[in-house]
C-alpha cells in the first residue's frame, strides 16, 4: 500500500474536515506539525507528501531516496525547491483556486473596517460611550462611502477578478493593472466595461482610493510597494495586501502611515509568518493585520482538501494534475 505522510495536516485541518478521501488512497500518518529538524525522518520512506508551509529545500529531498510525489496544500509552492525535484523526477503539485471567493471576501473585510470601524465603534458602545453620550450617536473615525470611489487592482487573475466584481457592486470605480495582459483583456471581457484595464502601473497608485494587491510574488515585484509609490497615493487612499507579504516594503509603509502619507492599511500577509514581536507594523497609525487567515474558512479549506485529493487520485492513475514543477 502507497505510504503517504502530510507533515503539518493542523494548518489545514484542525479537526473540522475529515482525511478519509486520503486514507482511501493509501496508508496515511498525519502529523499537526513537523519541526525543521523532524522533516527527513518524518518524510522517509513515504512515497507521498503533503505538505503546507513545511520546507522541503534541496538538502531535505535529496535524503528522501524513496519519495516520488510533494503535494503542497496550497497555491503558492515556494517552500519546495522545484529544481532539485525536478533532478530527483519527483512530481510537485499544488491546489490552485480554492479560496477565491474567500479571500475576495477578506479584502472587502478589511475595506470595511478602514472605512466604518465597526469592531471599534462596537467596543465603545459596550464601553458605556453611547450610554453616556449627549447625542444621539457619535462617531470617533471619519465614515467613508465607498460608491463613487476607485478600486486599484494589482494583478487581474480570478481573486482579481472576484475583488472587482465585489467593487461594483459597491458602486466603484475600477482600475486594473496586470503583467499578463491578454488574461487581463480577456477578463475584463467578462465584466463589460465596468473595469479599466491600464498598462501603466504607477497610474493605479495615484488615481485609486483603494489599492489592493492581487498578484504572485516574483523576483521583479518584490517590494512593488515601495516609499516612491506610496508617496505617489492620495492621502486618503488605502492599501490591501491579501497576496504575499513581500509586495511591501513594510518599513517604508510603516512610515507613510505613522506621516499621514496614506490614510490606512489592511494586511492579511507579512513578509515574514509569523513576523518577530517588535514589527514596525503593529504600532502604524491605521494599520489592521490579521494572520494569514483569508485563504481559512471552512468552505475553502475543504475545497482544498477535495483539490488534494484528487491530485493524490490523479497521480496514482498516472494522470497527474496541477503540476507545478518536477517529474
Amino acid at each position: 500500500m502507497t505510504r503517504i505522510v502530510i507533515v503539518d495536516g493542523n494548518t489545514l485541518n484542525p479537526g473540522d474536515l475529515s482525511w478519509d478521501g486520503l486514507h482511501a488512497l493509501g496508508e496515511v500518518t498525519v502529523h499537526s506539525f513537523t519541526p525543521s529538524e523532524l522533516v527527513v525522518e518524518r518524510a522517509d520512506a513515504a512515497e507521498i507528501v503533503l505538505t503546507n508551509k513545511t520546507v522541503f529545500c534541496g538538502d531535505v529531498i535529496r535524503q528522501l531516496p524513496r519519495l516520488k510525489y510533494l503535494g503542497v496544500l496550497a497555491t503558492g509552492y515556494n517552500v519546495v525547491d522545484i529544481q532539485a525535484a525536478s533532478e530527483r523526477g519527483i512530481v510537485v503539485t499544488n491546489v490552485p483556486s480554492y479560496g477565491t471567493e474567500s479571500v475576495a471576501q477578506m479584502v472587502f473585510a478589511h475595506l470595511l473596517n478602514l472605512t466604518q470601524r465597526v469592531a471599534q465603534h462596537a467596543h465603545t458602545v459596550v464601553e458605556g460611550r453611547w450610554a453616556q453620550s449627549d447625542d444621539f450617536c457619535y462617531w470617533d473615525h471619519p465614515l467613508v462611502e465607498l460608491h463613487g470611489q476607485t478600486m486599484g487592482l494589482i494583478g487581474f487573475g480570478r481573486i482579481g477578478q472576484a475583488v472587482g466584481r465585489i467593487a461594483r457592486a459597491f458602486g466603484m470605480r475600477v482600475l486594473a493593472y496586470d503583467v499578463a495582459a491578454k488574461r487581463a483583456s480577456n477578463a475584463a471581457e467578462g465584466l463589460a466595461d465596468n473595469v479599466e484595464l491600464v498598462d501603466d502601473l504607477d497610474r493605479v497608485f495615484r488615481e485609486a482610493d483603494v489599492v489592493s494587491l492581487h498578484c504572485p510574488l516574483t523576483a521583479d515585484n518584490e517590494k512593488l510597494v515601495n516609499a516612491e509609490r506610496l508617496a505617489s497615493m492620495k492621502p486618503t487612499a488605502l492599501l490591501i495586501n491579501t497576496s504575499r507579504g513581500p509586495l511591501i516594503d513594510e518599513a517604508a509603509l510603516a512610515a507613510a502611515l505613522n506621516a499621514g502619507t496614506i490614510a490606512g492599511a489592511g494586511l492579511d500577509v507579512l513578509a515574514t509568518e509569523p513576523p518577530p514581536a517588535d514589527h514596525p507594523l503593529y504600532t502604524a497609525a491605521n494599520c489592521f493585520i490579521t494572520p494569514h487567515i483569508a485563504w481559512a474558512t471552512r468552505a475553502a479549506r475543504s475545497r482544498l482538501l477535495d483539490i488534494a485529493v484528487e491530485n493524490v487520485r490523479a497521480y496514482l492513475a498516472g494522470q497527474p494534475q496541477n503540476v507545478v514543477g518536477g517529474g
